[in-house]
């Protein structure tokens, strides 16, 4: 009798953890959750695209500067040998 419920309670806990899972999977499908996916995918690469943008100015700035103090164009060479 133990043996039974047992099984009748493992029985019922999956067909439950499979209904579950079949019900977020048939919600994935439908057009607000593939909305909802396609929304954070653009969402993750618009930071993507802002941080890359961010980091090619960054490193513009800090080469226009070396490029700046190795030309003399920096301010630090104007005055000139007598």
């Amino acid at each position: 009798m133990t043996r039974r419920m047992f099984y009748i309670a493992l029985g019922a806990t999956v067909g439950i953890l499979v209904v579950r899972k079949a019900s977020q999977a048939a919600k994935k499908l439908t057009p607000a959750g593939m909305q909802s996916s396609l929304t954070g995918a653009l969402g993750g690469l618009g930071d993507a695209i802002r941080d890359f943008g961010e980091n090619v100015r960054d490193g513009m700035a800090e080469r226009e500067d070396q490029l700046r103090s190795d030309l003399g164009l920096d301010g630090r060479h104007d005055v000139v040998d007598s």
